[in-house]
This record gives C-alpha cells, structure tokens and sequence, in this order.
C-alpha cells in the first residue's frame, strides 16, 4: 500500500520542516512543501480556481503553516484563504496550524487581535476537549492525555470567549460561540496576566467542513510528545471524510515545479536537473572551469597526503608556532582553541584542537560577492623569481551558485579520512559573511554597496599544523604531488621549530630568559598606538529604541524573536603595509594575542585573508560535519549569557539566572529554527536534540548553549556525472547566516532587522569562520566576540592631541586642546547584541550587548594603559 500523499502551504516560516518531518514519520506519508505564493498557481490567472483544484485532487489531506505576519493579510496567507473558500463538491480535508490556523478563524468570521504579550517559545498546559464532542464528531482531542505545547505567537483568535462569565466558563468552554457557528473550540491556554486570566483558543473544528486548526507548534522540540496522538487523530478524521464523501484522490503526483520535498537542499542540484546539452550551449558555467586545465583549475589536483608528529613542549602556544615558521607572510588563517589551556576554567575539550594554515600567500583563494555572477580565483607565487600573480574569472550560470562550484571543486580533491589525520589534513578554510547568508535567504540590500570586498573567502589549504592540546601533540602535515614529497617537507618545517629558540628547553625552564627569547615585540611598543585610538560606541538611548522597535514587530505577528546587534568603531594610526607585513609590527597580530590571553575561547581565530583581518575568542561553534554519507552535523546555537562577577561567581548561580522562563526560550525558538535548517539537508526523521538548554562556563562569561544533530541522508545510486551525495557543505550552505544572529523566522527577521539596524552592513560580524578539509569534515564557528576591519578602509582623518581612550557606554573625547593634524587612519569594527523577544525590556538588552562588547572592545582599552 503506497503511503499518504499531503500538501503542506509553506508560510515562509522557519519551523516549516520540522512540521514536514513530523507529518512524515507520524503519519508514515509522502509530504510535498509548497509555497504560499507559487509562480505556477497565480490567483490573477483565469484558470487559477480549476489549477488549485485539480491540485489539492492529487493529496489526501492538506496542512496549512505558520508564518509571519497577519491572517488578515492577502500576502502573508496567500494560498490559504482560497482553501477555505473552496466549494463542497472540491473540499479538502485541512489541519491549519499557529498562522494556518488563525487564518480558519478569520474565514469562520472570528477576529485575530493582539495578545497583551506574546508568548514566544513559552510552554503550557493545553486544556482541550478530552471527552466530547466524540471521536465521530471531529474531535481531533479525543482521548488524547493531558500535555504541554509550546507557544509562538502574538495574535490569538478573538471568539467572544472574554465575554463568558468565570461562572459558566467550564459548562461552554467547549461551545460554539453564538455569532460564530462554524466554530467548535477543541483546546484552550490560560494565560496569567496578574489582575486576570486570559482565555487563548488552542485549538477548533469547522461545524461543516473538514478543517482543523491548531495555534500551538505541535513540532517544537518542547511539545510533549503525547500531543503528536492529536496529529494521528486529525488524519484519521481526514481520511474517514474521505471515504465518507467519496473523495477519491489522483494517482498522477502534480506537476507544479514549486513542489518540493525534504530533503531539499543541495549544492548538486543545478548538476542532477540541468539539460546537459543547454549548459554546453552555456559559456557561463562553472563546470567549463572545474573541468578544466588552466593554471588555477589544476591547483591541487591529485595530491597526495604526508605528517610528521611532534611532540608539543607544555610551554608553547600556538602564536609562538606562528613567529617561527610564517613571521614575514601577508595571510594568515589561524583557528585557535585559547580556551584548551586555561587554568581558570580547567581545559576546555570543546575545542581539543587548533589548526595553524601555512603559506596562505601561495594558496589558491576563491572569492566571492553577493550579487555577482562570477567567482574569482587566484593566487601568488611569492616563492618565484620573480613573484607573480595569478587570477581567473570564472562564470556562474543564470540558475547556479558559488556553493556548487566549491562543492564541485571539492569533489575532484577529495582524499579519504583516516584515523591519523583528525580533524584535517587540508583543504578549504576561510570565511563567509552575514551578507552571504542573506543572499541565500532571498533577503535583498536596499543600499548599493561601495566597494568590492568578498562575502566569501575560501583558501584551498596544502600546508598546516594541527595543534591536538588533549594529546600535548602537533601534527604538520601537506597535499603534495607525492608522499615523500610531503614527509620531506613536513620533516624540514619540525627541524626548523625544534631549531627555533622558543623551542628550546633551556628556553621552557627559564620563564624570564623565554620572555627575551620570544620573537614578539614588547606590548610596551604599542602603548602609543592604542593611547591613540578614538572609540566610538553604540549609543545607549538609540540601541533601547531598537529594541522596542523590534518589539513592535514582535507584538504585530512579524517575528517571535530578533536578534539586534549594532557596531562599535575603533580608528587607530594606519601603519603602512612594509610595517605591518612583519607579523610582530602588526597591531592585529599584538590585539589577537592580548584578546587571547584576556578572553580565550574554543573557537577563537586570527585571519588576515582576502583584504580582512579578524581577530575572533568566538566561543560559538556554528556547525560541525563528519565525511561521507550518513555522517553526523552538529550545531550549537547560543543563547543567554551572564557575565562573571562578584554577584555570580560560579556555574551554579548562573544556571539560578539563566534557567528563567525568557532566556529558555530565546534558546529554544533557535533550537527548533536550526532543527529546520538540518531537516533541509537531512530529510525527516533525521534530526535530534541530545542537549537543551545546558549552561556553559567561559573566561569571562556564562553561557546558555543547546546541541542539535542531524544524520546526513545516505548516497544515492546515481550515474556517473550526476554528482555525489549530500556534504556538510550542503548543510552550511542551507544554515547561513546563523539562526542565533538572526531569530525567527529567519527570513522575514532579517529584513526587519536589516531597516531597524539602518540598513548597514553586518559584514564579518554575524558570519562564520572555519573549515572543510579535503575529506569532508568541517568546522565552523560564529564570528562574535570578535574585532575585524578591512585594508580598503583606511581613511585621512583630522587627529588633534593628545586623546584619551573611551570608556564602554561613551564615544572618545579630547583630553585637551592640542595640535591638528592629518594622519592615515585604519577602522576596527566589534558587533555586539542580543535577541530581543517580547518578554525583553530595552534597559536589559542594553546591558547585554555592552556586556558582550566589553571583552573585545577591552583590549584597547588594556593595551593603551
């Protein structure tokens, strides 16, 4: 017998393929996803009543989703308020839910108001009609146990229910409102409000129709699962309307290519379902590139992999690896685990290890910018006399995107993992931005964008170490056209760091004489360079504005959660590139190493790569893979964060301040948007959630953080030339930009966002930074806590001296009236905020977001005293 056929309308809301995954595996059925707004179902066409029919004819039951935004509106609901209005002889059996559902009530002539406060990842009792109206009448509660659902919504259904007297409130709880008939209530909330209780409709029956509604997210991870009966219920009801109307459904599957099923996304797309013989007409391809011989293309090809082990003296640390070996490059791409060996919270084996890429100058880099149609790739040949330039243009095609052409790059390097190369051994590092993910989400930029910097930066990695701070071991390690090849070299770069004086253990058991050893330059340097900085902060009484505008979209239905951030502004004395392009002249060099030691974190990083310099003690782990097919992606959202101080000292006082009704559910409702993302790529079924709401301890901060899963789908048998199964990649690419810096639904969230926060750019801040080795294993981290400025934004300013550095919460003054004079100045930005709900106050997500900027911004402050 082949499975049930349901149609699930697509509101563009960020939990929609946890409900496909439920709707799958609870009901054993084959789920297509429409959106609301299909290109091929226009309601302006003449023929768009006959098209919808002959399409719902091909389902047995309909599930109509949340979403942002209002019931009353046409393009918020789109296709949903012509189901309702379909004739007898074409009905449907549907089940609306949360958006869906308050949609019914507006057709059944019932008014969606606001909520007094929204009740966004809150978790209640359901009330609901255990006992009548029966099983036969449509009762979708019958016999279902007592459980809790969680919440997302703002608007409720408004049915007279505040009119009944308390008295005769649980006599009619159940009855159908006197003006409005065609509702049965099913389910009921009581929200406890101080002075009165408020009635919130849960659940309701059509009198006549067979439809269904439900305002709780039946799919959240928080929804107990005896509630999943109530789903098991309504389609035995669907199905039995069915037979009882003669209902008989067609057999052919449709034809509208807007329907899609889980999973749904990947980079191979484009390859499995284009006409071959079109992209041969196409130059704009890709593939002609991949495929290709030119310098660039064969980068890398048919390597070979070569290691030595070392092991690591306990006084050495990762930047003391990078003076040694790479002290006079222009890249650098470091991810650092600061985090490993600190004392203060004992070692820390969330990030076991720290990967150090070596001779970044002469690896190919792939460069990309939202927008543009093409892929830049190239690479410098420093090491030749003389040096030279490479570069390459490669074309996009109309329906193909940069993340096909890494995975297709990828896929023609791809090595085999080993137990001795964990958890890299080359390949693809580097960096996306918040603006790449926007991109993906179809979130536009209404300002034109004023200079050319890449949205993703991607080295192909040959040379690196592998720091294993469990082991007290660093593994070096090379891609080269043969394994002696590789062993050679690899041999050379640990004779040369055995060689080094920091090395050495006269140098290890003599703390002074190391400290004169060492290759850095003394902090005391750059005391002048950092006196000289001029900060400007967020102000105070703008960021509460925000935050109350992001109120107001909550409360009217447009997000249940927005993550606002804003940018602090650090202009320092530019030093020339000669300067800089001595690792220990830096100044980025010296913030990453005092930012480090002030703030070290499992996933901190040091990049100097495609015109960005970041230095990151991100302590988010974005997205972790493991390679080949049916291999585990792990995400970490966070969420919730207390500051160490006096007044919480330890874990357990900050678990008493975290575990609070509005920080769990700031965590959940990214929990169940990051479950979506996974069932994208994983398909139903395939996701779980093995930690909830745990509170975690860094240097300076506490954190609440979750763990999802998802198992990637196994390979498929496909033919020669139709790609490969799906990768983490697919995961990264379906993900981005981060749920924890965006809210949800992420969609409509980043576009509120993106007018509340003044249409500038995030850039790095909000993006993630890591890596995707040559066996496919990867590891990405949110670029947070974390400074970043670009070498295009070096400016002339007017400076007057002498100036004092500012404190947190005020912008830089003058210390006095001194000289004017004009001097280049390079710009640092830090990104810090919150996620706003509706249970937020504006002097609260202030204080939050001045607490996060205060590790970063701190290093200025420290190094300038």
């Amino acid at each position: 017998m082949s499975p049930p056929n349901i149609l699930f309308i697509d509101a563009y809301d960020s939990f929609s393929n946890n409900i496909v995954s439920l709707l799958s595996t609870t009901l054993d059925a084959d789920v297509d996803i429409l959106p609301i707004d299909p290109p091929g179902l226009d309601p302006r066409k003449p023929k768009f009543a006959e098209e919808l029919i002959n399409l719902l004819r091909c389902y047995d039951a309909v599930v109509c989703g949340p979403g942002p935004g209002s019931p009353t509106s046409a393009l918020d609901v789109g296709l949903m308020r012509y189901i309702w209005d379909l004739e007898p002889a074409h009905l449907v059996p549907v089940l609306g839910i949360c958006l869906g559902f308050q949609s019914l009530v507006v057709s059944c002539g019932g008014v969606v108001k606001k909520l007094e406060t929204g009740l966004h990842g809150m978790i209640r009792e359901i009330d609901h009609a255990a006992k009548q109206p029966g099983p036969h009448e449509g009762n979708i509660f019958c016999d279902v146990p007592p459980f809790k659902a969680t919440l997302y919504h703002s608007l409720h259904a408004d049915i007279g229910q505040e009119s009944v007297p308390a008295d005769d409130w649980v006599s009619s709880r159940w009855a159908s409102p006197a003006l409005l008939p065609d509702i049965i209530p099913l389910a009921w909330v009581y929200e406890d409000r101080g002075s009165h209780v408020e009635r919130i409709l849960m659940g309701m029956k059509h009198r006549t129709k067979p439809f269904w509604g439900l305002q709780y997210h039946p799919e959240s991870i928080c929804t107990e699962p005896t509630g999943h009966q109530v789903i098991r219920n309504w389609f035995r009801d669907a199905m039995r309307w069915n037979s009882a109307n003669g209902r008989i459904t067609d057999p052919n599957p449709s034809s509208l290519s807007a329907i899609t099923k889980l999973p749904k996304f990947s980079v191979y797309s484009f390859d499995k379902d284009a006409d071959d013989s079109a992209i041969e007409r196409d130059s704009n391809d890709y593939r002609s590139w991949i495929n290709g011989d030119s310098e660039l293309a064969s980068f890398g090809l048919n390597h070979c992999y070569g290691s030595k082990t070392l092991a690591l003296p306990i006084h050495i640390e990762v930047p003391d690896i990078v003076e040694v070996l790479q002290g006079d490059r222009k890249e650098y791409i470091i991810l650092d685990s600061a985090s490993a060996k600190a004392s203060r919270i004992g070692a820390d084996v969330r990030g076991r290890y720290s990967i150090i890429a070596l001779d970044v100058d002469e690896a190919l880099k792939l460069e990309y910018r939202t927008g543009c149609r093409h892929v830049t790739a190239h690479c410098s040949y420093s090491h030749l006399s003389p040096p030279r330039e490479v570069s390459e243009s490669i074309q996009l095609g109309s329906r193909q995107t940069v993340w096909q052409l890494l995975a297709a790059f990828w896929a023609r390097r791809k090595l085999a993992a080993d137990g001795h190369s964990a958890p890299f051994l080359g390949g693809f590092m580097g960096y996306t931005t918040y603006e790449l993910g926007l991109e993906g989400i179809d979130v536009k930029l209404h300002e034109e964008r004023c200079h050319n910097r890449p949205d993703l930066c991607f080295a192909w990695i040959t040379k690196s170490i592998v720091v294993d701070h469990t082991k007290g071991t660093i593994r070096i390690q090379c891609l080269s056209p043969s394994e002696p090849e590789g062993k050679l070299w690899a041999a050379s770069i640990a004779d040369k760091l055995s060689a080094s004086a920091v090395w050495s253990e006269g140098a290890r058991a003599d703390l002074n004489k190391r400290a004169q050893l060492s290759q850095s330059t003394p902090p005391l340097s750059f005391k002048p360079l950092f006196a000289k900085a001029h900060i400007q902060v967020p102000d105070a009484d703008e960021y509460e504005s925000k935050v109350r505008s992001c109120q107001e979209s909550i409360a009217s239905g447009d997000s249940y959660e927005l993550c606002l951030t804003d940018q602090t502004h650090i202009t320092l004395p530019h030093r020339p590139p000669s300067q800089a392009r001595i690792l220990q002249k830096s100044p980025s060099w010296h913030l990453y190493r005092a930012l480090r030691s002030r703030q070290p974190a499992p996933f901190g990083s040091y990049l100097r790569l495609g015109g960005a310099t970041l230095v990151s003690s991100s302590p988010e782990r974005f997205l972790e893979f493991g390679s080949g097919p049916e291999s585990v992606c792990t995400m970490r959202p966070m969420k919730g964060t207390v500051r160490k101080s006096a007044a919480t000292p330890t874990l357990a006082h900050a678990r008493q301040l975290l575990h609070v009704p509005k920080e769990e559910a700031e965590n959940l409702m990214i929990v169940d948007l990051v479950r979506h993302d996974l069932h994208a790529v994983c398909g139903p079924g395939r996701v779980r959630v093995p930690k909830l709401n745990v509170v975690e301890e860094y240097a300076s901060v506490f954190q609440m953080i979750s763990v999802v899963e998802g198992r990637l789908p196994p390979s498929p048998h496909q033919e020669e030339g139709q790609g490969i199964g799906k990768t983490g990649l697919d995961v990264l690419a379906a993900s981005l930009p981060p749920g924890s810096m965006t809210g949800a639904p992420k969609k409509r969230s980043c576009e509120i966002l993106h007018e509340i926060e003044g249409r500038r750019e995030r850039s790095l801040y909000s993006g993630v930074v890591g890596y995707m080795d040559a066996a496919g294993r990867g590891d990405w981290s949110v670029t947070i806590r974390s400074l970043f400025r670009w070498d295009d934004e070096v400016t002339t300013a007017t400076t007057a001296t002498p100036t004092t550095t500012a404190a947190v919460g005020a912008t830089a003054a003058s210390n006095g009236q001194g000289q004017e004079q004009e001097q280049q100045v390079e710009v640092w930005h830090i990104g810090a905020g919150g996620a706003v709900t509706a249970l937020s106050t504006p002097e609260g997500e202030r204080d939050e977001m001045f607490t996060k900027l205060k590790g970063p911004l701190g290093v200025f402050a420290d190094e300038a005293d």
